[in-house]
């Protein structure tokens, strides 16, 4: 433009940082404003909210929130616009707390928010899990005479979708007509997947079923919302037909549509097609990713198939996708269902090589996968080498360790674990203790057994049916029949069902006397009832 004596001003540069915005560019909008002092141009309030515009789209909260605070520095007055690109770029970096702080402060700096202020807002909570401080803000916006929209009350639903408000999400579509609004397929959308993710998988087939009744014809969206709703019901025989019937509805299914089919197809167990969706992929034109990848080889995992997981695994390179932890976490975790310790523990030491730094699931994995074939001091030192790597242990990692101990009939390492869990602020859970108090019945240390499982109200720690079990084998090991009997009692008085092995390892510890044969016959009669019963339901 100098070569044409065309001088450019402030119009030239907004529309050049817009144009930076609407492409993406925010680095290039960021370049063209700290240019303009140079060339004697005045950044205005336009710039300014095209440069924040543009870091919000490219997902850059703080440097969007650094230009707002320097607005007042150039005498320039934030508008709403100003406000509803920084709050976006809050939303878009997950900072809900940072997006109702600009909320709050608008009337301080007399800018009154609208709809799209309460909209970037209500997104914001909805990305932070912020379910109820997004129905909150729907109450503001009445007192304010702010009109809600389709984006306000999709956002709101979705937010509760998140927050497993299914129920919520569902009168907020219903009373949107009270507020004279359209659903439209966003708002749709929104409460298939909120249905979906409370387990409700009729309601959201429902939903989507209704929607060429008011006019509105589902997309890929609507469509990935109720196959992921099947998913997750384990409906996924339903899943494969929304999948097969998307073609015919004009609509055409995507990678997340693919992705949703094969995770459905992996939670029902349903190996075989899983890998058939995944190879179809490619002949659809459609690339697999991560995601596509992890859930095949979990379907893998599900179905005992621990070589074709470690194929997959391989493969993925080929396919210019580039396995993370969570592939590697589902790749270990089929290694250690199919008994294959070595072949664990080879791809945790692997992952470095790639670039992946293993985390905890991937440790936790490795440990259990030890547990699993009796290597117990490979998994404790799994658990101890975690720190180095700045890997902090969880409870998983402990109970995986316990267990290896336990099953390895050291004892005294187990109890080890357990004391040492609180120092290291891990809570002790019902999986801590029964592991341990089975290591200490396999060790015949029943006092111990008895003692862990009396201590347990005291760490506010549930004794399940397991636990019961684990401490009246104890007790039968070295003949202490009537504490056994004791056991028992007091897990009927805590409203626990025995099951087979709490019933026959009190007949184990009876059968060395003959004072509590009673309590056999009583199981003996509440068996043939529970035959009984189950005879009547079957008729």
């Amino acid at each position: 433009m100098p070569e044409a004596r065309v001088v450019p001003n402030e119009i030239t540069y907004n529309a050049a940082i817009s144009a930076c915005e609407n492409s993406g560019q925010w680095q290039l909008a960021l370049i063209l404003l700290s240019l303009m002092p140079d060339a004697r141009v005045v950044p205005n309030e336009i710039t300014y909210n095209a440069a924040i515009s543009a870091c919000s789209k490219g997902g850059q909260c703080q440097i969007a929130l650094n230009l707002l605070s320097l607005m007042p520095e150039m005498t320039l007055v934030p508008n709403e616009i100003t406000y509803n690109a920084a709050i976006s770029a809050c939303s878009k970096g997950s900072q809900w707390q940072l997006a109702l702080n600009l909320l709050s402060s608008m009337p301080e700096t007399r800018v009154v928010p609208n709809e799209i202020t309460y909209s970037a807002a209500i997104s914001a909570c909805e990305k932070g899990g912020q379910w109820q401080l997004a129905l909150n803000l729907l109450s503001p916006m009445h007192k304010a005479t702010v009109v809600q929209n389709e984006i306000t009350c999709s956002a709101a639903i979705s937010a509760c979708g998140k927050g497993s408000q299914w129920q919520l999400a569902l009168n907020l579509l219903s009373s949107m007509h009270e507020v004279t609004l359209v659903p439209n397929e966003i708002t749709f959308s929104a409460a298939i997947s909120a249905c979906g993710k409370g387990d409700q998988w009729q309601l959201a087939l429902n939903l989507l079923s209704l929607m060429p009744q008011v006019s509105l014809v589902p997309d890929e969206i609507t469509y990935n919302a109720a196959i992921s709703a099947c998913g997750t019901g384990g409906q996924w025989q339903l899943a494969l037909n929304l999948l097969s019937l998307m073609p015919e509805a004009g609509v055409v299914p995507n990678q997340i549509s693919y992705n949703a089919a094969i995770s459905a197809c992996e939670k029902g167990g349903q190996w075989q097609l899983a890998l058939g969706l995944l190879s179809r992929m490619p002949d659809s034109r459609l690339m697999p990713d991560k995601i596509s990848f992890s859930a095949a080889i979990s379907a893998c995992e599900k179905g005992g198939q621990w070589q074709l997981a470690l194929g997959l695994l391989s493969s993925m390179p080929d396919m210019k996708v580039f396995p993370d932890e969570i592939n590697y976490s589902a790749a270990i975790s089929t290694c250690e269902k199919g008994g294959q310790w070595q072949l664990a523990l080879s791809l945790l030491s692997s992952m470095p090589d790639m670039g992946v730094i293993p985390d905890e699931i991937n440790y936790n994995a490795a440990i259990s996968a030890c547990e699993k074939g009796g290597q117990w001091q490979l998994a404790l030192g799994l658990l101890s080498s975690m720190p180095d790597i700045r890997v902090i242990p969880n409870e998983v990692s402990y109970n995986a360790a316990i267990s290896a101990c336990e099953k390895g009939g050291e004892w005294q390492l187990a109890l080890g674990l357990l004391s040492s869990m609180p120092a290291l602020r891990v809570t002790p859970n019902e999986v801590s203790y029964n592991a341990a108090i089975s290591a200490c019945s396999k060790g015949r240390q029943w006092q111990l057994a008895l003692i862990l499982l009396g201590s347990m109200p005291d760490m506010r720690v549930t004794q399940d049916q397991i636990t019961y079990s684990a401490a009246i084998s104890a007790c039968e090991k070295v003949g202490q029949w009537t504490l056994a009997l004791c056991i028992l009692s007091t897990m009927l008085d805590s409203r626990l069902v025995p099951d087979e092995i709490s019933y026959y390892a009190t007949i184990g510890a009876c059968e060395r006397r003959s004072g509590c044969w009673p309590w056999v016959s009583a199981w003996q009669q509440q068996q043939e009832q529970q035959q009984q019963q189950q005879k009547q339901q079957q008729q």
